[in-house]
């Protein structure tokens, strides 16, 4: 499991909420143990709601999108969902790029993707 320094999580009105902590998400051992925390968190028989704020992220490898759509797709399969809360905009043009623009939806704030999520 990655330790407190790499992801915070949280509970918010029963919505995840995964602080991601570190500036930079490289490196294989350090992909792998936010991969093994992010991906321990789902329960497939429980529709969950989750929000991954990459508000003190300013770099990730694109390793991390992979995790990110299965995350999504396992969300999504199970009946829930997967918003992204505080990217920066030079993080959001990697998204726009590979056009998962598409299928994630981003919000500015964990509260705004808080909010969203109780809408759905």
């Amino acid at each position: 499991m990655a330790d407190k320094t790499q992801v915070d999580v949280s509970t918010v009105d029963g919505i995840l909420v995964v602080s991601l902590r570190q500036a930079s998400i490289g490196g294989v051992a350090n992909f792998e143990d936010i991969a093994i925390t992010l991906r321990g968190l789902l329960n497939p028989s429980d529709p969950q709601k989750m929000v991954i704020d990459f508000s003190q992220v300013s770099f990730f490898s694109s390793q991390v999108l992979g995790l990110l759509v299965d995350l999504w797709r396992r969300l999504k399969d199970a009946g829930g969902a997967l918003l992204i809360s505080g990217i920066n905009p030079q993080l959001t043009r990697v998204f726009r790029i590979t056009h998962l623009d598409k299928i994630f939806e981003f919000y500015e704030n964990t509260e705004a993707a808080v909010s969203a999520l109780h809408a759905l």
